[in-house]
């Protein structure tokens, strides 16, 4: 059984774990992530934002962010699951908590940025709606997609 559980932090090496393993697997950890994922607290905690974590039998499996843009959207980052637990819809219950969520912050619009690669993230994505936009790409140098869901 899957619990969704809220930050604490107690949690953050998790939160830095499962995101640099992915990261390093399919991409490189650029500066940004290592802001995000080593001051969770000041980089989106502070202004609102919110970490969700997967639990399966008390082990941490999963994670996602939501950090406040200003103007009611909320951007969607830092989803991870664990590799070994992968496959089984957890990735899907940590959106699903995160659309959630957002809602609970009052936020109109919740947006990702992902890249065309990580074909079963983005089939997840489009499963709870959301929609394919033209990209910034000076916001992440390895993001190709950009999505909106209106809330």
């Amino acid at each position: 059984m899957v619990k969704i559980l809220s930050y604490q932090p107690e949690y953050q090496p998790y939160f830095e774990k499962l995101n640099k393993a992915w990261l390093e697997k399919h991409f490189t950890i650029e500066p940004v992530d290592e802001y995000l994922l080593g001051n969770p607290e000041e980089a989106i905690l502070k202004d609102g934002g919110k970490i969700l974590f997967a639990s399966v039998s008390d082990k941490i499996v999963g994670t996602v962010a939501l950090r406040v843009s200003g103007g009611g959207i909320v951007e969607m980052i830092k989803m991870a699951v664990d590799e070994a637990f992968q496959g089984i819809g957890i990735g899907k219950r940590l959106c699903g908590a995160a659309i959630e969520t957002a809602r609970k912050m009052n936020a109109t619009k919740l947006v990702l940025y992902s890249e065309s690669s990580l074909a079963a993230a983005l089939a997840v994505y489009r499963q709870f709606g959301f929609a394919d936009k033209p990209v910034d790409r000076t916001k992440y140098k390895r993001a190709d997609v950009y999505m909106e869901l209106e809330l």
